[in-house]
């Protein structure tokens, strides 16, 4: 590969890596996004979204209708993350954590600064596109190399561990602050936040799959050469299985090879230059037991 191309698909991280400041930068937007899509679609529909986001905004509910006082959500949202925030900092990584507190002190700040501003009064709108600006800021503080927070602290922290896709695992913790949302305040606040949950969870798998997995069956005469890419832009191993084409009767080496999904693009892009002639099939993973290489969040 020339130099040109190189740098042409150079992978998200480098980029981060040799620029810092565009990290800063991805993180400080990201939290001015979830500051207003706070402010003005949830605030205005009276949604709770999941994840200590949304248990911040409980308490702060609770206290205000049945107490008459009204707690500041940086305060609480600061002390609910305090914990994971720790943990991250221990197992995650250093700089991932601390670029992490970035985002949950600014967008906690901003949400009380920024003043609440309705939309529209149609809370179905609101739930749909409220969840869709929030997926918009969770992956985009995830793709700078940092998290909203809470609950994606825990998630990432499984992932790494156990190499298991844990989103859906923060599924029964939403589901507890739901139930208690209908439970005080009525079943249609608790309904229309499902949906903006819904709408925001698989926005989000659209937009991050840095923990979704897909297997690759390379059928190729450059068998090497596939490893070879393989190896160097993912740091996974692969598998070689002899083949034979039936229509020509050809040989043909398959590689058999199991990816995030974030890096199946920039892999196929470059076995594309590479062997024009290879036949690539891309398979998504639901479950990956053994081995599995997870790059550092550092």
């Amino acid at each position: 590969m020339n130099n040109s191309n190189d740098k042409k698909w150079m992978p998200k991280k480098r980029v981060l890596e040799r620029y810092p400041i565009l990290r800063i930068l991805m993180v400080v937007a990201a939290a001015v996004l979830m500051a207003v899509n706070l402010k003005t679609f949830v605030h205005a529909g009276g949604l709770f979204p999941g994840g200590f986001t949304g248990l911040t905004l409980l308490v702060q509910e609770i206290f205000s209708r049945f107490f008459r006082i009204s707690l500041p959500f940086a305060l609480l949202n600061l002390i609910f993350n305090a914990v994971p925030a720790l943990i991250s900092y221990k197992f995650i990584g250093h700089r991932f954590t601390l670029y992490s507190c970035l985002m949950i002190v600014l967008s906690s700040a901003l949400t009380d600064i920024i003043p609440g501003y309705g939309m529209t009064s149609d809370i179905l709108l609101t739930s749909v596109f409220g969840g869709l600006l929030n997926a918009c800021a969770i992956a985009l503080c995830l793709i700078a190399g940092a998290t909203s927070g809470g609950t994606d602290f825990i998630a990432i922290f499984i992932a790494q561990k156990y190499n298991k896709d844990a989103w859906n695992y923060i599924l029964a913790f939403n589901l507890v602050i739901l139930s208690s949302v209908g439970f005080l305040f009525g079943w249609d606040k608790a309904l229309y936040s499902i949906i903006f949950q819904f709408a925001s969870t698989q926005t989000l798998q659209v937009l991050y799959r840095r923990y979704q997995k897909v297997t690759l069956l390379i059928v190729t005469d450059k068998p090497e050469i596939a490893y070879n890419i393989i190896r160097d832009e993912t740091n996974h191993d692969a598998t070689e299985i002899a083949g034979t084409g039936c229509y020509r009767r050809s040989p043909k080496t398959i590689l058999y090879s199991v990816i995030s999904a974030d890096e199946a693009r920039l892999v196929t892009m470059k076995l594309k230059v590479a062997d024009p002639t290879a036949f690539v099939n891309i398979i998504k993973s639901e479950q990956v037991r053994g081995r599995f290489y997870t790059p550092p969040k550092d």
